[in-house]
Order: structure tokens, then C-alpha cells, then sequence
């Protein structure tokens, strides 16, 4: 007789627009447990590249050694961490504009957590976000609390008005929408 052991939950840690819990909500189709705050040494977030939706740069974690940066542990269940690679473009074959990336964060409390978080494949040209998307940042960031002087860098960061109203639904929306409702 054999047994099979359930799969143990993904611990995710966001650091971007994933730390809003409408949006994580709504990619994962299911309200993620929040595990802790917590802060990855030696990396800081960057913007990169050109995201239709928001007008402007999208956020990485990028290798700095006298930075931390400061995110979110959730709780995800191999289920919904699949919805959410499908929204982030995570791809097993390396193909998307993600990837996972492994690494140790540390709790408020010490606590260390084995996380995986999304790191941009191809990074292009360094370019401010749109202001609009960097106050979706922080209103996340606020939302579960992150240091107050984290919050403040992070407001601190240069941004441009979008050129058009944001954020703009565009075919992932469109895709995602229409297949993750599916009941199949």
C-alpha cells in the first residue's frame, strides 16, 4: 500500500506589486496566508524595461551588498503559485520574462524562511516606474507594514506620471482572465 504525502506549501516572497493583497489575491485566486514581513540581505529593488500595463518600469531584485530588501512571505499552494506564474510569465523552460529565484529571507522576529521570488530574466534599460505604479508598491508595502524608513525609500525612488491611464488591462488580462475562470 502506498501513501502519498500532500505537497508541502510554497513559501513566496514578494517585493513589488505582488505585496498588494488585491493583486495577489486576484492572480492567485485565493487569498494567500502572510507569513511574515521580512528582508532579503544583499539585494535591492530596481526597475527595468517597459510594462504596458503600468507605463513604465518594472521592478527586479538586484544583487546590492549593503542593501536589504524588504517584502512579504506568503503562504502559496502549488495551485495558485502556478495561476501566479502564469500572470508573471515564469516559464519551467526559462523562456519568460521571470524566473524563480531561491533565497533565504529573514523575519522581524530572526526567523530565516526558504523562499522563492521572481527575478527578471533579461533586464534592458534601467527606467523609473510610473508614478502611479510605485504608489501600487507602497501602498502594499504599507498594507502589511514593512518599516517605515523602507516605506520612505521606496516613495524616495524617481518616478514619471504615465503617459496614459493605468493601469491598462492588456492580454494577459484578457488570456488569464478567460482561462483561469474556466471550471475545467
Amino acid at each position: 500500500m502506498s501513501t502519498t504525502r500532500p505537497k508541502s506549501p510554497i513559501l513566496y516572497f514578494a517585493y513589488g506589486a505582488n505585496m498588494n493583497g488585491g493583486q495577489i489575491s486576484s492572480r492567485c485566486r485565493t487569498k494567500p496566508r502572510v507569513v511574515a514581513v521580512a528582508k532579503l540581505p544583499g539585494y535591492g529593488i530596481a526597475f527595468f524595461g517597459h510594462s504596458e500595463r503600468w507605463d513604465g518600469g518594472e521592478e527586479t531584485a538586484l544583487a546590492r551588498a549593503e542593501e536589504s530588501l524588504w517584502g512579504v512571505v506568503y503562504e502559496l499552494s502549488h495551485s495558485a503559485f502556478d495561476h501566479l506564474d502564469a500572470w508573471q510569465g515564469a516559464k519551467l523552460d526559462g523562456s519568460g520574462p521571470y524566473f524563480h529565484s531561491p533565497a533565504e529571507a529573514i523575519g522581524e522576529d530572526g526567523t530565516t524562511y526558504a523562499v522563492l521570488l521572481y527575478r527578471k530574466d533579461i533586464l534592458g534599460e534601467a527606467r523609473a516606474p510610473s508614478t502611479e505604479y510605485l504608489e501600487h508598491i507602497v501602498s502594499g508595502a504599507e498594507e502589511h507594514g514593512l518599516p517605515a524608513a523602507y516605506v520612505r525609500k521606496l516613495r524616495s525612488i524617481t518616478s514619471e506620471k504615465a503617459g496614459y491611464p493605468v493601469p491598462r488591462a492588456d492580454d494577459a488580462d484578457r488570456i488569464l482572465g478567460a482561462a483561469l475562470s474556466c471550471a475545467c
